[in-house]
């Protein structure tokens, strides 16, 4: 059974549709021991750092996030929330992993990075088939997720190269929304499915 956080992210929907398309047995829930016995949790995600992390406090499931050890996938604001901080609010986040997320500098190219971009691989994974490397996934955010030791594909966009996939110990995570990336996106969802 795969766990979807229930604290009031945009995407739970789709995120769960996505599953279902799958043949995916889930669960939406906030609740501890729910987590607890879940095989994998999703963590999604579509709004704003503060309020994310303040509803999540909220629930209790920080302390529960930065423990466990049962595979987890952050999605889009997923993602940036498993850093230290996000410039967005001057939020501190989970601290699962070291680094700022920062705005996309003026560039002369809207911002938000809203459409489809090229993955580009830079290590290799199990949760991204090799043949990903140039793939094209759905992105939405204004606020991108440092290069680092953890970083499995990048992405580049607004004079930034950023981390669009991240793997480390138990957490990967996307920057882009594999729920709305198609075949790339289904694929995605079902190596994190069997891992």
């Amino acid at each position: 059974m795969t766990a979807l956080i229930d604290y009031g992210a945009g995407n739970t929907r789709s995120v769960g549709n996505a599953l279902d398309r799958l043949g995916a047995a889930w669960m939406l829930t906030a609740d501890l021991d729910e987590l607890a016995s879940a095989d994998r949790v999703i963590l999604p995600g579509v709004g704003a750092a503060a309020s994310a992390m303040a509803a999540l406090r909220e629930r209790g499931l920080v302390d529960w996030l930065r423990a466990t050890r049962q595979p987890l996938l952050g999605v889009c604001l997923g993602l940036q929330l498993l850093y230290e901080h996000s410039e967005e609010s001057n939020t501190a986040c989970l601290g699962l992993l070291p680094g700022t997320v920062r705005r996309f500098p003026d560039a002369g190219v809207p911002v938000p990075h809203m459409g489809w971009n090229t993955l580009r691989l830079t290590a290799p994974t199990a949760f991204l088939d090799e043949t990903m490397d140039g793939a094209h996934a759905y992105f939405v955010h204004t606020y991108a997720a440092p290069v680092g030791p953890e970083t499995r594909a990048t992405c580049h966009y607004a004079d930034l190269t950023f981390s669009a996939v991240i793997e480390r110990d138990n957490i990967v995570a996307t920057q882009f929304h594999p729920e709305k990336s198609a075949g790339v996106g289904a694929t995605i969802l079902q190596n994190f499915l069997t891992r």
